[in-house]
């Protein structure tokens, strides 16, 4: 419930946008109300903003946020907006140096965030559309932006509409590969793909009716898990899953990410200069303790023994979507599709297995287990499913850390405090579901 009660918790932010348009600088607007807390959430921004100024206009990235632990919603935050056409009685700006900065070329830029990169990613959907038959009608709508993905709503002349969905290649996984795959078994448990870059991280895919399952009912829950199970265990026995070259995160792998994640946040807390005189800057609860690190280190040395567990357990490494909960679900009422693989891997499905309990209550959560781990003992007889997902919770919670240590890597300075604590977060996650004799026989 603690993911869930994230969700809820935004309704609102005051925003400020810095405008350009064609290289051209006219200024900081605002503030403007806007509905939807979440800084990713694009739409509500557009809307208020082309309203105020007359023209459409699209927003390339975040360009300050409060790094107070907002983890992603309310508060005051800045934008670079792109007009697409002149604003009709703006002038130009001159551009201060801290503007400059602010929005000049930035390191790990996502493409996206830029207004060439924006272009020719809208301009390849179009490409595909066109291609597919199904031409664009108007202009796409922006529905979010982020360090981690675009994504943009196409009306189509047919009627119909398409999504476009953009994100960094090099640390996510090719979606159009996996939703192939998984739909080389289950064809209706997938997207339907119109168009794929994966060089690029670009996939268009067309639109899926009904509602994300955020408060899945007990048949939904019926109707999504034993279908990913099925097309999981048929991905591990004919071997397609491990040959699919999908980031490695089999257990003894994962093991060496954590021992490495460890590692620099031993060197980083041993760097850190802590919160300024003022009290400003890195606040306390952002880096491990020395005694939470010799925690996290002790476990760290019986990951081994766990893992040695969890093999036995019988389920075997196969395609895991990584980011398997219910929001992830989606059903008009009749069928229900998986969506979103861009944290998708070769591992162990128990990491799947566990990721919906964070945002379904106890209920709702045991009837997921027990459908989870029935299917695994169809598909695998003598296997032990509900064992591994008892073993699997302290690697769950360190292979998230892991993951967000990949964004972090990867996103530029402006879009870190989405993600900036955490990694540390998780790792106390891990410590704090350790419980004695977890790796007793």
């Amino acid at each position: 419930m603690r993911e869930l009660a994230r969700m809820q918790k935004a309704s609102g932010r005051t925003v400020g946008i810095h405008l350009t348009h064609g290289g051209e600088y006219f200024g900081l607007l605002g503030p403007y109300e806007v509905d939807g807390g979440w800084w990713s959430s694009a739409a509500p921004v557009v809307e208020r903003v082309s309203q105020e100024l007359g023209v459409p206009v699209v927003v390339l990235r975040l360009a300050h946020a409060p790094s107070d632990g907002s983890s992603g919603h309310g508060g005051h935050v800045l934008y670079h907006v792109e007009a697409l056409e002149r604003p009709a009685g703006s002038t130009p700006r001159q551009v201060t140096p801290d503007v400059a900065a602010l929005l000049g070329p930035a390191e790990r830029r996502a493409g996206w965030a830029t207004t060439a990169g924006l272009r020719e990613a809208l301009d390849w959907a179009e490409e595909m559309l066109d291609e597919a038959g199904r031409p664009a009608a108007g202009r796409p709508e922006q529905v979010r932006t982020w360090n981690l993905s675009g994504l943009f709503r196409f009306h189509t002349a047919d009627g119909g509409e398409a999504w476009l969905k953009t994100v960094n290649p090099a640390f996510n996984a090719p979606e159009g590969l996996v939703i192939a795959l998984l739909g080389s078994v289950d064809p209706t448990l997938v997207p339907t793909v119109l168009g794929s870059a994966p060089e690029h991280g670009r996939l268009l895919l067309d639109h899926v009716s009904g509602e994300d399952l955020w408060r899945p009912s007990a048949e939904e829950v019926v109707a999504v898990v034993p279908r990913l199970v099925a097309a999981q265990a048929a991905l591990a026995a004919d071997g397609r899953a491990a040959a699919a070259g999908l980031r490695d995160r089999t257990l003894p792998t994962l093991v060496a990410h954590v021992n490495a994640l460890l590692d620099r946040l031993v060197a980083e807390r041993a760097t850190s200069p802590g919160p300024g005189p003022d009290g400003a800057g890195e606040q306390p609860g952002d880096r491990l303790t020395a005694e939470e690190l010799a925690a996290a280190r002790a476990l760290a040395a019986r990951l081994p023994a766990l893992v040695e567990e969890l093999t036995a357990c019988g389920l075997p490494n196969t395609l895991v979507h990584g980011d398997f909960h219910p929001g992830n679900w989606r059903s008009d009422g009749t069928l229900a599709v998986i969506v979103d693989y861009a944290d998708s891997a070769f591992g162990h499905p128990a990491l799947d297995g566990l990721r919906p309990r964070q945002y379904v209550d106890g209920e709702r959560w045991t009837q997921i287990a027990e459908v989870w781990a029935r299917a695994w003992r169809e598909h695998v007889p003598g296997s032990a499913p509900e064992r591994a997902l008892e073993l699997v919770e302290p690697l769950f919670h360190l292979a998230y850390a892991v993951r967000y240590q990949e964004f972090l890597d990867h996103i530029e300075t402006s879009e870190r405090p989405y993600h900036e604590t955490d990694p540390v977060s998780e790792v106390r996650r891990a410590l704090a579901c350790v419980r004695p004799g977890l790796t007793d026989h």
